[in-house]
């Protein structure tokens, strides 16, 4: 009988864990990991954006064999840009939420 191994599970302290293996050091502030939250939301923008042009300018100029890449690209910048949008959505109603708490 074959002994299976499984591997645990490990908690996600925030969305900049998810797909890399960086960890947080104890001395990073909150306010300087909700900043590099958004700075990589926003170059995950950027970076999808320009892959997308990229793709569509291979496109126009015949040099894709692969067609379906662009409309995979495209999803993926809309996605990010969706991604880029919630976050700030619940980032400013978290703020509206703080303003309203009496002290």
């Amino acid at each position: 009988m074959q002994q299976m191994f499984i591997t645990p599970m490990v908690p996600i302290n925030s969305i900049a864990d998810i797909g890399s293996e960086k960890k947080v050091t104890s001395g990073q502030t909150g306010s300087s990991m909700f900043q590099d939250i958004f700075k990589e939301a926003i170059q995950n923008v950027k970076s999808t954006d320009e892959n997308l042009t990229m793709q569509e300018y291979l496109l126009s100029t015949g040099q894709i064999d692969d067609a379906h890449t662009v409309p995979a690209a495209a999803a993926k910048a809309q996605l990010s840009a969706e991604l880029l949008t919630a976050l700030r959505n619940k980032a400013l109603e978290a703020y509206n939420e703080m303003i309203r708490i009496n002290i």
